[in-house]
């Protein structure tokens, strides 16, 4: 067991509930972080495009890398959740098409509205803005082909709530991205193992416990890492 597993926690209550055979979403009580989320309360557009649009952050300088490895296709439903400034809607917009569409989601009424704003002034017609809360994407069912989370899913409280209803979102077939920071003990800044609650393996099995599959691990990020699920027939 590799040290970012080691290092990580799952609440008792999340433990207490699998071991008695209770279903994911059902066994999630209680927040894995409680307010993580409140800086987003009232964010400063102008300070987070600063924050989450610059050379420095590895997901902004592969964003193309991302996208391409995100293999989208003209016509496709996308679902960017924890959109922030919308550095990926706007990306997707653009590779699924006019006849395709891309729903912004995040918690923060600011960063969809921003969203929403920008995507108006330049012309784009294919986003829609989705503001989630703690428990819910708020994604109509059957409504998206493939969920992308970027640097998000370690701000996720209901993280199985949340999956429910991702899952519920994503169409037969549908896929999950998840690209998230790399946790490893003595490796890995200070700040940001107090901010990222798990590695890689805890988090992946989170989400295959909420009815998916790993298909697609891709190595071309160092800072953060890519992984393909697909959704799984039947419940989880």
């Amino acid at each position: 067991m590799n040290s970012s597993v080691r290092h990580a926690w799952i609440t008792p209550l999340l433990l207490a509930a699998y071991a008695m055979g209770a279903g994911p979403a059902m066994a999630q009580e209680r927040s894995v972080r409680p307010g993580i989320n409140k800086p987003y309360e009232n964010p400063n557009i102008q300070e987070q495009v600063q924050r989450f649009e610059r050379e420095n952050r590895e997901v902004f300088a592969k964003r193309k890398e991302i996208v391409a490895a995100c293999k989208l296709r003209p016509g496709m439903a996308v679902a960017d959740v924890g959109a922030g400034t919308g550095l990926f809607t706007r990306l997707f917009a653009a590779a699924v098409g006019p006849r395709g569409l891309v729903y912004a989601v995040d918690i923060a009424p600011k960063f969809v509205a921003h969203i929403e704003k920008t995507a108006n002034e330049a012309g784009v017609n294919n986003v829609r803005g989705v503001v989630c809360t703690p428990t819910s994407s708020k994604l109509s069912p059957d409504s998206v082909d493939l969920v992308f989370i970027c640097d998000a899913y370690h701000h996720f409280e209901y993280p199985q709530k949340t999956l429910a209803s991702i899952r519920l979102a994503l169409r037969p077939g549908g896929q999950l991205i998840l690209v998230d920071y790399c946790r490893i003990e003595g490796k890995t800044p200070p700040w940001l193992l107090k901010h990222v609650r798990a590695g890689q393996e805890v988090f992946t099995k989170e989400i295959e416990a909420a009815g998916f599959r790993v298909v697609e691990k891709a190595a071309f990020l160092k800072e953060n890492y890519f992984v393909r699920f697909v959704k799984l027939r039947g419940d989880p």
